[in-house]
C-alpha cells in the first residue's frame, strides 16, 4: 500500500479521536472506535504482505477479531443492556476542547518531538499525527466523565501507539508484537471487569459519583 493511502488510513484514525470527543452519544462512541481499530487492521495487514511476516499477519487477524468486532459488540451490548443511550458530559465543554485538541494537536508537531518522529525523516509528518492521536487519547481519558468512554479512550490510545510503531518501521518486532496481544486481551479484560462491577456496585457509569468514597 502506499504513502498516501495509509495516510489517509491514519487521517481517519485521527478524526474517529476527534470524533469521539465530540460525540454524547455511547453507541456512536462503540462504532467509532470499530472503525479506527479496522484502520489499523488494515495497516497491519498492508505491512504483512509488504514483508510476508506471519506473525504480522496473526497480529492483524488478532486485532481486526478482537477489536475490529468483539469489542464493539461488547460495547453495544453493554450499552443496551444498561440503558446507557448517551454518554457522560465531559469537565471541559466543546468549544474549550476543541481549542486543547487544536493546541495538542500543534504540539505534537512541534520541533520539540522532532528527534521522535524524525526516526524515518519520510514518515515524519505521519509520526507527528500518530504522536497527535496519543495526545488526544489521553486527553480524552481525562476529560471524559463517563467510565465507558474512559475505557475508548484507554484503547484508542492503544491504537495510536501501534499506529505510531508502523510508521516508525518497529511492527516486525517480536517483542513489540507480543506487546500488542497482551494489550488487546489484558485491556479488553480491565474492561469487561472494571465496567461490568461500577455498574453493579453504583448503578452509574458517571465516575463522578465516586468523589465521595471514603476506605
Amino acid at each position: 500500500m502506499n504513502i498516501l493511502n495509509l495516510q489517509f488510513l491514519l487521517e481517519i484514525v485521527f478524526g474517529t479521536i476527534i470524533f469521539l470527543h465530540i460525540t454524547k452519544k455511547n453507541f456512536e462512541a462503540a462504532l467509532s472506535y470499530g472503525l479506527q481499530s479496522l484502520m489499523i487492521s488494515v495497516m497491519l495487514f498492508s505491512s504483512f504482505f509488504e514483508t510476508s511476516n506471519v506473525s504480522l499477519l496473526f497480529i492483524a487477524l488478532l486485532v481486526f477479531i478482537v477489536k475490529v468486532i468483539l469489542a464493539p459488540v461488547f460495547f453495544i451490548k453493554l450499552i443496551r443492556q444498561h440503558a446507557l443511550m448517551f454518554s457522560v458530559s465531559t469537565y471541559l465543554n466543546t468549544p474549550l476542547t476543541l481549542i486543547i485538541i487544536a493546541t495538542l494537536t500543534f504540539f505534537a508537531h512541534s520541533p520539540k518531538f522532532a528527534p521522535l518522529t524524525g526516526i524515518i525523516q519520510a514518515n515524519q509528518a505521519l509520526l507527528s499525527l500518530a504522536l497527535a492521536s496519543m495526545f488526544l487519547s489521553l486527553f480524552l481519558i481525562i476529560n471524559r466523565k463517563g467510565a465507558l468512554s474512559q475505557i475508548i479512550g484507554i484503547l484508542s490510545l492503544e491504537n495510536s501507539i501501534v499506529a505510531f510503531t508502523i510508521f516508525a518501521g518497529l511492527e516486525q518486532s517480536l517483542m513489540l508484537q507480543f506487546g500488542i496481544m497482551f494489550n488487546i486481551f489484558i485491556w479488553l479484560i480491565i474492561a469487561i471487569i472494571f465496567i461490568s462491577m461500577i455498574y453493579r456496585y453504583f448503578g452509574t457509569l458517571n465516575v463522578t459519583t465516586m468523589n465521595n468514597l471514603k476506605d
